[in-house]
């Protein structure tokens, strides 16, 4: 799997272009709130928030894979600011005359950053401590994004997307100490002079600025470390690029699982990790299935096994590249097969939950992501019903699987059905609401359709 461990050369280009629209969203909202009439400030900050949508969700179309979470966190500080401002200037209006005038936006020394830099501080913080339980990371992670089970590029988004958010987190502080503190102790309320906007507005520019260059040079130096070590792939090689279908199986009798205690991770030679020894590449576009298990009887030495398909995903970077896995029951006890071919272990998979949840860096990469996914459904079908009801009126009531569990369910672990329910489910604040609005909207989306054909 060495080419889908390598980095395409765009997805660091597109690190940099996701902050770049996040920070330039801020840059315009504040810069026109200034330039138009104040009172059009919220509006501003709504066409910015739905400019962010429209591009974070047209991103998914795309071949291009990469972190989402500053555009998000950009669109929601905007939408905070666009409801701030609006309620404060309606309860400005209902009789609470003890604002501030720089916050009432009728009035001609309205300062956007006041409100501004605060949010994005706070909502960047929040993002960058919360990150690992959003919506939006959790999706990534039990969808099986190929971008977040194999190669370097997972490596990278590991680091790059903290350290984005904290970068923001610094920035947004640096502003919102800056302007408060020039406002709570210089600022005089006569009239709006240069030096008043030079604070107000261009400081704020000239960090966006600084902050845009420092990372033109930060993935410029990575795009050059990389290539010097091998880990970049161009374009042209991708477009040159045979099909190829990279196949991994999990060999499992009862509730344990075959693995190799001492698998070596392709971009962490230095560390032994537990993985599946069982994986092999096919220079095709699709195996037939009797193929499939034709190779896992080689490899193991025992044909009568039972084949059964997991789940697999073509690369979204690379075309006609393609990962499957499989599950390979064998009857009757470990102690029934002693000369399996491929060097390994049985490991209970008790012991391998546990490392899951407390030391997964004894765990592959690529085990760590088809365990969350395997782990969601399963749990998640047995919580839940298909509408995100709780099956159990029991709330505290957390079930359990195990590998028995998985050989006799009938579940089609391909279908994203469950991982769609584990997100949105009775479990979600205003659960009710929300899954009527959705309705609604669907509803009326089919109308719409119905009525243009």
């Amino acid at each position: 799997m060495e080419d889908l461990g390598k980095v395409n050369s765009m997805q660091l280009y597109e690190m940099w272009k996701n902050l770049t629209i996040g920070l330039t969203s801020v840059a315009a909202l504040q810069t026109l709130s200034h330039m138009l009439p104040y009172f059009l400030s919220p509006v501003v900050a709504l066409v910015t928030a739905a400019v962010l949508y429209v591009y974070i969700y047209n991103k998914r179309s795309t071949q291009i894979t990469s972190c989402m979470l500053v555009p998000f966190a950009m669109l929601y500080g905007c939408l905070g600011y666009a409801f701030l401002s609006i309620l404060i200037n309606v309860l400005f209006a209902w009789g609470l005359k003890s604002i501030p005038n720089e916050f009432i936006f009728f009035d001609g020394t309205y300062v956007p950053i006041l409100m501004l830099a605060p949010i994005c501080f706070f909502i960047s913080g929040y993002f960058l401590l919360f990150r690992k339980s959003l919506k939006l990371c959790k999706s990534c992670r039990v969808s099986g994004d190929d971008a977040y089970e194999t190669g370097l590029l997972k490596q990278v988004l590991k680091v790059e997307a903290p350290f984005q958010l904290r970068n923001l987190t610094i920035i947004f502080g640096l502003l919102s100490v800056i302007a408060w503190g020039y406002f709570l102790l210089f600022y005089v309320n006569i009239n709006f002079n240069a030096r008043d906007k030079y604070i107000f507005v261009w400081v704020a520019i000239i960090v966006y600025i600084l902050d845009e260059l420092y990372f033109i040079a930060r993935y410029y130096n990575l795009y050059l470390d990389l290539k010097e070590s091998n880990e970049i792939i161009t374009q042209e090689e991708l477009s040159d690029m045979t099909a190829k279908t990279y196949i991994r199986y999990y060999v499992i009798c009862g509730n344990k699982l075959y693995v190799d205690t001492h698998t070596v991770e392709p971009h962490t030679s230095y560390k032994e990790v537990v993985d599946t020894p069982f994986f092999t590449k096919r220079t095709m576009n699709g195996i037939p299935v009797e193929e499939v298990k034709r190779i896992i009887g080689n490899m193991t030495g025992y044909t009568n096994g039972e084949l059964r398909f997991f789940f697999g995903r073509k690369s979204s970077e690379i075309a006609n590249h393609s990962i499957l896995r499989y599950f390979y029951f064998l009857d009757g006890e470990p102690s029934d097969y002693p000369d399996i071919k491929v060097d390994g272990e049985w490991m209970d998979f008790d012991r391998v939950k546990y490392l899951y949840s407390n030391n997964p860096g004894k765990l592959g990469e690529t085990i760590i992501t088809d365990t969350t996914r395997l782990a969601t459904i399963m749990l998640t079908e047995k919580t839940f019903d298909e509408n995100g009801f709780r099956k159990s009126k029991i709330k505290m009531y957390n079930p359990s699987f195990n590998l028995i569990d998985v050989r006799n369910s009938s579940l089609d672990f391909q279908d994203d059905k469950w991982i769609n329910v584990s997100l949105f489910n009775s479990d979600t604040p205003m659960f009710r609401l929300k899954r009527w609005w959705r309705k609604f909207l669907n509803g009326s989306s089919k109308k719409k359709n119905g009525s243009l054909q």
